[in-house]
């Protein structure tokens, strides 16, 4: 089989994630006798310094957590909307969407409580050793990937002119870092070394440390920059200047939760997920339309690309055009049905899983693409949408919507397409730790984008952008609502086969990244075996592709019905039998489409094994 790396195995510890410094870190962690979850603290911390186009400390974090005794349990660090994130607020100031970026679009930041919780519950080291990592990068120094050049230069007028804040720390001597150039964040370190000083002042003790920690970021110096920050007017998407909502209330009040993730039984394996505040169970319906699969049922390149499949991907259109006909049909409910709701308008879960309803939605797909958005019916209950979702999905100003971009596939490895004004389509990091003790975690930090709000000048970072994700219209599942949590695309996996942790995977991509999950997963659990284990990397490495036929997350919640963006090293066979199929095919670049990253452990031999993601030139596994 052939793959662009080797899919890693080892003994002693995995560790893969969408930069090489962050996976680097992550086992220098475990060699250092932390554990898969400390290791994962402190990568974590480093992604926010080398990926500051992609995460920061003011965003998010869903973590599914699998140690090796006990059960398998999901960590939000998923902040919700400020108490006065009202509708009547937004509409008030005349936006018909929460904008894209600016402190209106800021949520209670979650990913600081979040790796904090982990670090204090299932870690071992201090809190000072975890951090010494980032701060080291943030003080001396890193360098500096292409993606952050790129990103900084398409906001850098939006810099110069409004967030000179911003332009401060990203465009050092008046330019866009470039790649290989060293970038520092120094505010950012002597924020971590502040913190660590009144940590250590409160005594020796490790958790007592950590907690003390907690509370600063809550109460202390770091609440009130943040507190400021949100009161300062700013230029955001709607090209008006606004003040966000936060207050010291709404981050005194708010801790990261720990919950039971939401699973699915397929073919032996248990798929875990976040539950449907994140769209996770958008997965686990598109394995529930694809019952009883075995190897057999599907075709895979060799890899060599000889058979006109390069990356050994699938090669049958009929199969690729029963995947994404299903995709369709799980994102339409996740529109119509997924949100942090509670009461009579709770999410139906159990039923959108169910086999009865499964095998009703399955009938749906035709021989030829469906345009129509088309949620289904849950235990009989009437399906509804966003008025702006229905107009979108109507071709309502199609270019608009749309944002101009040209599709996905024009940005390029999943990142970010940015405006002037800041406007984002989002991305985000991943990671996936194992150890040699047969603790499992993964990670997928997202929001506090560079790009997001302006740099906070006391702290180093800005604030994130997750409201984006809300309607400003009452009675959705996914209506802003304070208190409660945007339905965030962040998603991270886990697998089980005979109720033991053996798979930890994810991606970034925003909308893609269930999709881009599930082919993944399908290959892993489809294709032979390498070395007596899941070929991981020849999973990553397959061709992959994406529709955008459903409402985009993101502002300006962007839907192009019929398409799908293949990457060309699919071949001519799969994209001339999706277009015969109905598609509106886009070719992407080669390596385009998917950024995962995967570790496993075998329960019988106790192998590990780890792999990741060659597009874009960052993600890298490492362990031994």
């Amino acid at each position: 089989m052939f793959t662009t790396r080797p899919t890693l195995q080892g003994t002693f510890g995995m560790a893969s994630s969408t930069h090489w410094i962050a996976s680097q870190t992550a086992m220098s962690v475990l060699e250092d006798g932390g554990n898969a979850y400390d290791a994962a603290v402190a990568a974590g911390f480093v992604l926010q310094v080398v990926e500051p186009h992609l995460n920061g400390p003011a965003g998010e974090v869903p973590l599914i957590v699998a140690p090796a005794e006990g059960p398998v349990r999901v960590l939000c660090g998923q902040g919700v909307a400020p108490g006065g994130a009202t509708i009547e607020h937004y509409r008030s100031l005349g936006l018909e969407l929460v904008p894209g970026t600016g402190p209106l679009a800021a949520a209670v930041p979650g990913a600081f409580d979040a790796w904090m919780t982990l670090l204090r519950d299932h870690g071992t080291l201090s809190l000072e050793r975890v951090l010494d990592y980032a701060i080291g990068y943030a003080e001396r120094g890193h360098p500096a990937v292409e993606r952050v050049g790129e990103t900084v230069e398409t906001v850098r007028e939006l810099f110069e002119t409004e967030w000179t804040t911003s332009a401060a720390v990203y465009l050092p001597g008046g330019r866009p870092p470039a790649p290989g150039q060293l970038l520092k964040n120094p505010a950012l370190a002597a924020t971590w070394r502040r913190l660590l000083a009144e940590a250590a002042a409160a005594g020796p003790g490790r958790e007592q440390r950590i907690e003390t920690a907690r509370r600063v970021w809550r109460e202390g110096f770091v609440a009130e920059a943040l507190l400021a920050a949100s009161a300062r007017p700013t230029m955001d998407t709607s090209g008006e200047r606004h003040t966000g909502t936060l207050t010291g209330d709404d981050l005194a009040g708010w801790e990261a939760t720990y919950e039971d993730p939401v699973t699915y039984e397929w073919n032996g394996w248990t798929v875990c997920k976040a539950g449907a505040w994140s769209q996770g169970p958008s997965m686990l319906q598109q394995l529930a339309l694809l019952p009883g699969l075995t190897a057999d049922d599907v075709e895979f390149g060799d890899g060599s690309g000889e058979d006109g499949a390069a990356g050994g991907g699938f090669r049958d259109p009929a199969f690729v055009h029963r995947l994404i006909e299903g995709t369709k049909l799980a994102m339409a409910d996740r529109e119509a049905w997924y949100g942090d709701a509670e009461g009579a308008g709770s999410v139906p879960v159990e039923t959108l899983l169910s086999d009865g309803y499964n095998e009703a939605r399955r009938a749906l797909v035709g021989d030829t693409a469906s345009r129509e958005l088309r949620p289904g019916s849950p235990g009989g209950r009437t399906p509804r949408l966003a008025a702006h979702a229905t107009e979108v999905a109507r071709g309502r100003d199609a270019f608009r919507m749309a944002g101009g971009t040209g599709g996905a596939g024009a940005a390029g490895a999943g990142e970010p397409t940015v405006a002037r004004d800041g406007a984002t389509r989002g991305d985000t990091c991943h990671l996936d730790v194992v150890d040699r003790w047969g603790n499992m975690v993964s990670a997928t930090p997202s929001g506090g984008w560079l790009h997001s709000n302006p740099v906070i000048p006391e702290l180093g970072f800005p604030l994130g952008t997750r409201l984006q994700m809300t309607w400003l219209e009452p009675g959705l599942p996914n209506s802003l609502t304070p208190g409660r949590r945007p339905r965030t695309t962040l998603t991270p996996s886990l697998a089980l086969r005979g109720g033991v942790p053996v798979l930890a995977f994810g991606t970034p991509g925003g909308d893609q990244q269930d999709q881009w999950q599930t082919h993944f997963f399908l290959a892993a659990a489809l294709r032979p075996r390498v070395r007596g284990g899941l070929d991981l990397q020849g999973a990553v490495d397959a061709p992959n592709w994406h529709t955008e036929s459903f409402p985009g997350s993101f502002f300006p919640r962007a839907m192009r019905p019929g398409s799908v963006t293949v990457e060309s090293r699919a071949g001519r066979r799969m994209t001339d039998g999706l277009r015969a199929r109905g598609h509106d095919v886009e070719e992407g670049p080669a390596w385009s489409e998917g950024r995962l990253c995967a570790v496993a452990r075998d329960p019988e031999t106790g192998v590990l094994s780890a792999a990741a993601n060659p597009r874009g030139m960052q993600g890298y596994a490492v362990g031994r």
